[in-house]
């Protein structure tokens, strides 16, 4: 079955970084499209990245343009995700997301805090 297992997150002060990792399993991750999603505290859950299969496309949310970079690895099924300057406000469970043969599947989510 699919799986996706986020990793990385944790504590930051304003202005660190941080790389988020997805492992994926259970389909070819090579043939799909792959997407970061955030959702901070009584917020809707966000796009934030995406990337196309080969990884040669790549997509932003305008806030977090020239901050975050997705990327990914088809030899590793692992799609990552770079985050730089963070700030407070990016302070959210991060999801990496799939969408294939019309269902969405998530991970657990990896949690990340901007704070002094």
């Amino acid at each position: 079955q699919v799986q996706l297992v986020e990793s990385g997150g944790g504590l930051v002060q304003p202005g660190g970084s941080l790389r988020l990792s997805c492992a994926a399993s259970g389909f070819t991750f090579s043939n799909y499209a792959m997407n970061w999603y955030r959702q901070a505290p009584g917020k809707e859950r966000e796009l934030v990245a995406a990337i196309s299969s080969a990884g040669g496309g790549t997509n932003y949310a305008d806030s977090v343009k020239g901050r975050f970079t997705i990327s990914r690895d088809n030899a590793k099924n692992t799609v990552y995700l770079q985050i730089n300057s963070l700030k407070p406000e990016d302070t959210a469970v991060y999801y990496c997301n799939v969408r294939r043969v019309g269902l969405v599947y998530w991970g657990q989510g990896t949690q990340v805090t901007v704070s002094s």
